[in-house]
């Protein structure tokens, strides 16, 4: 089995299909830093479906179970059903979902399942239009979001994630309304600490809203009993509610969960980083493009993973907060 130096599989890949986004969320793509001159990546320069098949077929040799399709905002890639299709049929693939921001979700559903995909997990900060619109900074309005999440629903995707990253003085008045609301056993709520990835987003500690302090609210708001963990490396505490929903706590920052993280992850552009607040990648799309077969790409990411030692929020400190990392919005969070 490949581990890395603090003897951690390889089973999760999350792969950027675009760095672009229709929304402009103050934690992730902050228009004074994404505006209308911000230059996106050229087509050129993106993994193509083939080469991110290929690419997924050699990581599953090595261990990987699950495939995370991100962005930016995944369905903005034209004809992201194919890539699906394609990544659906790999054997030895066990799990196969997307996280999306819903804006796109009620068009796009029915032909996502039949393509292949097997969960969905879709964005969502706050269930008020105002905070809503303030968090997504383009004005999209909520509903439609709820929209996509009922085609979803309907096309055969429950349990549905809903994840939202909750930000001290912007949305922790949202947690209740969004356990609430999402009660049901078809969806599964996770809320998450506010993170420093990246170095666009203004990040402080004082922003963070702790996973103590949210649990909290939770408990008041829908009751809490604890749940095991679904497998080995699952970052989120979970947690049964009195309605037999679930909810989930995701802590980066003050409940550090490196020694158990078992992802890498895949820009757009073909970067492998191997941490989420990794300040540098290896070139896998120039090793592609170079002509190297499966045997030495497998060489090549599997040395990678080896030499991995990465542990970015157990040593977290002012002198790591201020280190240029990959942005949110590239390496698909």
């Amino acid at each position: 089995m490949l581990t890395d130096q603090l003897e951690r599989p390889l089973r999760d890949l999350r792969v950027s299909v675009t760095d672009r986004c229709n929304f402009r969320c103050t934690y992730c793509m902050p228009k004074e830093v994404f505006g209308r001159d911000y230059d996106f990546l050229p087509r050129a320069e993106i993994l193509s479906f083939e080469e991110i098949t290929r690419l997924v077929r050699v990581f599953v040799a090595l261990g990987v179970e699950k495939v995370r399709l991100t962005g930016g905002e995944p369905l903005l890639r034209k004809d992201i059903e194919h890539l699906i299709t394609e990544l659906a049929a790999i054997e030895g693939l066990d799990d196969l979902t997307l996280t999306t921001n819903g804006s796109l979700l009620a068009q796009k559903a029915n032909a996502l399942r039949a393509a292949g995909l097997k969960r969905l997990t879709v964005s969502l900060d706050a269930m008020d239009e105002a905070t809503f619109a303030a968090m997504n900074d383009v004005g999209f309005p909520v509903a439609r979001v709820l929209e996509g999440i009922d085609t979803a629903l309907k096309a055969g995707f429950g349990p549905i994630k809903i994840n939202a990253v909750i930000r001290r003085g912007v949305n922790e008045n949202s947690i209740k309304d969004l356990a609430q609301h999402f009660r049901g056993p078809e969806y599964v709520v996770r809320f998450i600490e506010y993170m420093d990835v990246g170095h666009s987003n203004g990040w402080r500690l004082d922003e963070v809203v702790p996973a103590s302090e949210i649990a909290e609210r939770l408990r008041d708001a829908v009751g809490l009993e604890p749940l095991p963990a679904n497998y080995g490396g699952e970052v989120a505490r979970r947690f049964r509610t009195a309605a037999g929903g679930e909810v989930g706590i995701i802590a980066s920052v003050t409940q550090p969960f490196c020694r158990g993280c078992t992802r890498a992850r895949l820009t757009a552009d073909g970067q492998l980083y191997t941490c989420l607040f990794g300040t540098h990648g290896h070139d896998i799309r120039a090793a592609l493009r170079a002509g190297l077969d499966d045997r030495q790409l497998r060489h090549l990411l599997g040395g990678i993973w080896a030499g991995r030692a990465d542990r970015y929020s157990e040593v977290r400190s002012a002198a790591t907060i201020g280190e240029p990392k990959v942005e949110m919005s590239a390496i698909g969070g």
